[in-house]
């Protein structure tokens, strides 16, 4: 399957919407995306920086024969990182685009410095787009310094905030463990208090049989006296 330029660029138009699209992008797409170029289907969902479907003949040795064959490109499922969307992104790459990125320093750097007519494929002027908008955005956004003073009082905080986390986290431990402990203590008081409970009736039981079999004994001295 194939699609031409002039659908891939209503897809991307349509995802991506003219308003959303930084100044100047629509007509850099339509120079750089003829209506009569063809790019293969699968390149829809990937970024593939120039690398697809490719025909040739296949020779035999003997002969010298040849076959219709293709070659199609090598194509990996990654999870790249995007600094500025702050996660990571799962996408389908061939290893030529996973090289250009790595030498670029990253796919935000990759889709920023790729021209547009070098970007081929509908997925790579959605996210190449969505990119210059979010850092044409980011650019906007007002940055406020702060003094010397401020930056050390923000610091004392945080440190303070720490210490407290970690007194809390230690008060916590100690009153698990304390009452872990007592009931342990109580345990073995209990525990104890049996044990010498039925030690004493035992030496009991023991003194009174002895009572008994002396009092038979002198019964029997008498009788016989």
């Amino acid at each position: 399957m194939a699609f031409r330029g002039k659908e891939m660029m209503k897809k991307v138009l349509k995802r991506v919407g003219e308003k959303n699209l930084a100044p100047g992008v629509k007509e850099t797409l339509e120079k750089c995306i003829p209506k009569s170029k063809v790019v293969m289907g699968r390149a829809q969902r990937g970024l593939f920086a120039g690398r697809h479907i490719r025909f040739g003949n296949q020779v035999s040795e003997d002969g010298g024969n040849k076959t219709r064959r293709s070659w199609k490109p090598n194509v990996q499922e990654k999870r790249l990182f995007s600094y500025i969307l702050d996660r990571h992104v799962r996408v389908k790459v061939t290893t030529h685009a996973l090289r250009c990125i790595d030498k670029a320093g990253g796919i935000d750097e990759y889709l920023l410095k790729t021209p547009y007519h070098k970007m081929d494929t509908e997925m790579g002027l959605y996210w190449k787009s969505k990119i210059e908008k979010l850092y044409e955005e980011l650019g906007k956004t007002e940055v406020v310094f702060f003094s010397p003073e401020d930056e050390a009082k923000f610091e004392q905080g945080f440190k303070q905030l720490k210490l407290e986390e970690r007194a809390a986290r230690r008060e916590f431990r100690r009153q698990m463990c304390g009452a872990s402990g007592k009931e342990e203590l109580a345990e073995e008081g209990q525990a104890s208090n049996q044990a010498t409970q039925e030690e004493s009736a035992r030496i009991g039981d023991g003194r009174w049989h002895a009572d008994d079999h002396n009092q038979a004994h002198e019964q029997q001295l008498v009788a016989y006296s």
